[in-house]
């Protein structure tokens, strides 16, 4: 009998990728040549296992995605976690984001080519714009940034109730 004619014979109808191994009773994956417990032989040959499971995959398109070696269907659940309310339910202060900090590392990276044994107009150069670059990102970054994350006591009206 060629694995075509066998495969006929296969419940597409069942849902199931799991069937419980008639040697040892547990659950083994219905598709796989032998029982992963104890070593039966469910299918005559892997070729035969294959036909079969691409006949029953076939018979159903939310079955497009399983594999003949797994014992359950795949599931794909939209996984979303909200970082920052979980952070602050552990009581972890997260920051705004901020591009600031790509800003300081390109002045540094300025500042750090100035060390370079270049002619000294070009190091000149090189230290001046990194030190602009590197403090105008500090300074936007602590005061800036900070400034709008923590508003002063008189814009959020505190003042009233001292």
């Amino acid at each position: 009998m060629t694995a075509k004619t066998q495969t006929r014979y296969v419940d597409v109808s069942n849902p199931s990728l799991s069937v419980d191994c008639p040697r040892c009773g547990l659950k083994t994956a219905r598709f796989e040549d032998h029982c992963r417990n104890c070593g039966y032989k469910l299918w005559p040959s892997s070729v035969v296992a294959s036909a079969a499971f691409k006949a029953w995959r076939a018979a159903d398109p939310g079955r497009a995605e399983a594999s003949r070696f797994e014992v359950e269907l795949p599931r794909h659940e939209e996984l979303v976690i909200d970082y920052d309310a979980r952070a602050h339910e552990l009581g972890i202060h997260m920051p705004p984001p901020s591009n600031w900090p790509f800003a300081i590392c390109f002045g540094l990276f300025f500042l750090s080519l100035a060390a370079i044994p270049f002619s000294a107009p070009v190091r000149i150069t090189m230290a001046a714009i990194g030190g602009v670059i590197f403090l105008a990102s500090v300074v936007g970054w602590v005061v800036v940034d900070d400034s709008r994350m923590f508003p002063s006591e008189g814009a959020t009206g505190h003042e009233a109730h001292k």
